[in-house]
């Protein structure tokens, strides 16, 4: 039959739509026609499906071909396409038998030698898939990343032949590769690293007990950066639920994390030269910015007052409401955006507020502090002032106070009777 329809999923925020692939092999002009919103790099397909299925020893159709991706007015990205389009043509043209695809969903980029790539968006069509009833066939790269899902009944390959092979019963696909909960990587740095600032570290303890929004304030060279650095190592591991949040949001970004890396809370510290769509996300189709990569983590933003005002503005209802909604004429996305903030800042623009070390004049200063608007530092709950440490103390060696991990145990008590 010159018609066949394959099951795949688009990718929109952390949301994984389903797509119908529809192939229709008809007498005319050899060409690939591809029609329902594709982007430039799903318009490439053509090219790349070629290559491969002819690489693969199969035989591409010298007719007029035409490729649906329907909805028409939902926005497709990426090589995620490759894989259903290719078997789509080749159960049109009668390769492989098309009796079976109904049960399935494909995702999957095509090397131009028939390999299967990674693709982006994986945890979202995996779940969606298994709510749909269907089970999803994608690249093994993609393995340890669906077997976050408890539940997950996706199966991966590593070539279009393996694909094929299976769809018509001569070998069997394997299961995405389970993470135990208990594998997870504390690559925390400890609080005994820093000399003094005992108060400091107190507030520190009590932010990460619950959940507070944390201001340092303090001139150079006092450790607040140190300090905000250690905050993920008293905080708890994630949770199950709370660890395929993440690992869903780093898909979408590319990140190439370690599995064990999707146990730990995130520290995200972008640069302070930041713009708004670095930070909350943006795109003509949305991608997720710092403050959705740090979900269910830690954002830090160091030197606060060189942010630009509209920027830091732009994370007050955000920081209230825990998402943030990006809204594109393509399409309206909304990410997740449950962070604990920790900034730190200098009183004034030479970094002292008072003695000898500063010489920026008092409206030299309120210009600099005017840089902050009164609702977004309503976000903070907490502020410490972090003072210098007196002179010869820095070049003490030892380890003072409390380790991480003793403390981490009190934040963890804390959690626990709340």
């Amino acid at each position: 039959m010159p018609l066949a329809t394959i099951y795949t999923r688009a990718t929109l925020g952390i949301q994984a739509p389903s797509v119908t692939v529809e192939v229709h092999i008809s007498n005319g002009l050899p060409g690939l026609v591809l029609v329902g919103l594709p982007e430039t790099t799903v318009k490439e397909a053509r090219d790349r499906v070629r290559s491969a299925l002819i690489n693969s020893g199969f035989t591409f159709p010298a007719k007029r071909i035409t490729v649906s991706l329907a909805p028409a007015d939902l926005p497709k990205e990426g090589g995620r396409y490759d894989l259903p389009i290719a078997l789509a043509i080749l159960a049109a043209s009668e390769q492989i038998p098309a009796d079976k695809l109904a049960h399935y969903e494909f995702l999957g980029e095509l090397a131009l030698s028939g390999a299967l790539r990674r693709i982006s968006g994986a945890i979202p069509a995996a779940l969606a898939s298994s709510q749909a009833q269907r089970q999803l066939i994608l690249p093994s790269e993609n393995s340890l990343e669906i077997g976050l899902i408890a539940q997950g009944n996706s199966r991966v390959a590593d070539h279009l032949l393996a694909v094929c092979s299976f769809l018509q019963g001569e070998n069997t696909l394997a299961q995405g590769q389970r993470l135990e909960a208990t594998q997870y990587w504390d690559n925390s740095l400890d609080l005994q690293d820093i000399i003094g600032q005992s108060q400091a570290k107190r507030a520190l303890e009590i932010a990460a007990a619950g959940g507070h929004n944390l201001l340092l304030l303090g001139p150079p060279g006092t450790g607040k950066t140190m300090l905000a650095n250690r905050l993920t190592g008293l905080l708890p591991p994630l949770t199950d639920q709370e660890a395929l949040e993440a690992a869903a949001i780093n898909g979408l970004s590319h990140s190439n994390e370690l599995p064990a890396q999707w146990r730990c809370r995130a520290f995200r510290a972008p640069h302070h030269s930041a713009s708004m769509a670095a930070l909350i996300g943006g795109g003509s189709i949305p991608h997720p910015g710092e403050i959705s990569l740090a979900h269910n983590g830690v954002l830090f933003l160091d030197e606060l007052p060189e942010f630009e005002r509209r920027v830091l503005d732009s994370l007050r209802e955000p920081l209230e409401s825990g998402e943030i909604i990006i809204s594109r004429a393509a399409a309206k996305v909304c990410f997740p955006a449950k962070v604990q903030l920790i900034a730190a800042m200098n009183p004034s623009p030479s970094g002292h507020y008072q003695g000898i070390h500063n010489r920026a004049p008092p409206q030299q200063v309120l210009r600099y502090l005017a840089k902050l608007s009164g609702p977004f530092l309503d976000r903070f709950d907490l502020s410490i002032e972090v003072p210098l440490l007196p002179a010869g103390m820095l070049g003490t060696q030892k380890h003072q106070g409390e380790n991480s991990k003793t403390v981490r145990q009190r934040v963890l008590q804390a959690r626990k009777n709340n």
